[in-house]
Order: structure tokens, then sequence, then C-alpha cells
């Protein structure tokens, strides 16, 4: 089995984090983004779309980050995608959520325009765009923090799931900005809990050392 990725890649790191806390041999092969591996032609053969993760078992090629974690949980006959059908339904229902409003007005219009803004549009219009993009941002964290977190340590309750692999990973991308989460102090709480996993430094250990570098820039600049 092959894990194609890339660390820096928010889409890869659920799917490192779940394989490094699960006993799945994986061979992992790191395709670059940022060096224009994931369009060269024999990746895009691969996978049309040129992102990152794949997951190739034995010829069976499966993209999206969150289609992957859900078939290695099932392979790996994991307790954090649960059986039952309705709490397997909560689980989907969050990592849906995750992947929709709360990924893009956050990470796609707020987060990555100040991380990488040599790709970001022309400044009045990401202005604006990061503005409503960081509005509706803070509607989606109270929802987490109120509606999905609660009382509770986990998104869907007592017990973690890959709804909290994908999405911790998904909010924890904001503190490359230094967004602060202090309003929010379920989903604050959360992300401490996720990030005291023991496999999440070495995760995303080359994720933090680009954005370390990319803070560089900007305070140079």
């Amino acid at each position: 089995m092959k894990l194609y990725y890339d660390p820096i890649s928010t889409t890869s790191r659920p799917v490192m984090l779940f394989l490094a806390e699960h006993d799945l041999p994986a061979e992992l092969v790191r395709v670059e983004i940022l060096a224009g591996e994931t369009r060269s032609e024999a990746f895009a053969a691969l996978n049309p779309n040129c992102a990152v993760p794949v997951l190739d078992h034995d010829g069976f090629v499966l993209t999206e980050g969150s289609a992957i974690l859900k078939y290695l949980a099932d392979l790996a006959g994991s307790k954090t995608y649960p059986a039952e059908l309705r709490a397997r339904a909560r689980v989907n229902a969050a990592m849906d959520w995750f992947n929709t409003g709360l990924s893009k007005d956050l990470n796609g219009d707020y987060v990555y325009p100040r991380l990488l803004p040599e790709a970001a549009l022309p400044p009045a219009m990401q202005a604006e765009v990061s503005r409503r993009g960081l509005e509706r941002a803070q509607h989606w964290l109270s929802v987490l923090d109120r509606h999905m977190l609660g009382d509770s340590p986990y998104v869907c309750g007592a017990e973690l799931s890959i709804a909290d692999y994908l999405g911790a990973v998904y909010v924890g991308l904001s503190q490359a900005v230094a967004f602060d989460l202090t309003p929010w102090p379920k989903v604050a709480g959360w992300m401490d809990r996720m990030r005291a996993r023991p496999a999440w430094d070495e995760v995303h250990a080359a994720f933090y050392g680009f954005a370390a570098s990319r803070r560089e820039l900007r305070e140079a600049g």
C-alpha cells in the first residue's frame, strides 16, 4: 500500500496522523506541491486532479483525504469509524461539515492568502474576500464550540473519531497565521487534546517548519 502525500498539505496530514496511530504498513511517497510535482505527467496519470493525498492499495487508487480516512479506518477495523449506523452517520456528517463551509471560509478565504500571499487575489479584492471569510469562519467556529463539541471531548461525542483527525488539522492550519481561538474555549481545548496525541508533532514537523519560514518572510517584508 502506498500513500502519495506532501507533509505541508492540509489534506495529507489527517491521513498521515491516522496511519501513524494505527498498525497499517504503508509506503509513504512524498510529492512536493510547491515543486510542481503534483502537476507532473506521471502524477496526473495517477490522479487527474493533480492533488494529494492519493492511496494506492494493490492497484486500487483512491483520492480525497476524507474518503481515504474512511477506507483506512475500515481496513484497520478502527473504532474511530464506528460500525453502528447512526454513529457512523454522525462521523460522516462532521467530516462533510469540516470539508465544506469551515474549510473554505477559514482556510481558503482567510488563512491561505496570508500564508501564501503570492497566490492571493489583488489586494483590494482579497481584503474583502478575507473579511467575509473571517466573518463566516467565526460563525462556523461558534457552531463547533457550542453545538458539535459542547461538553464532549471530541467532535462526535466521548470517543475519538476520524472526524477529529480531519477537523483538528483543518482548524489547526489557522495557527500558522497566529489565529486566536480563545473566543471558542471548547475548540481550543479540543485542539490541545489533539495536539497532545503522540504522533501529532512528528506529522506536523515539516509543516511547522514551512509555516515558520513563511512567517520570517512576512516579517522581513
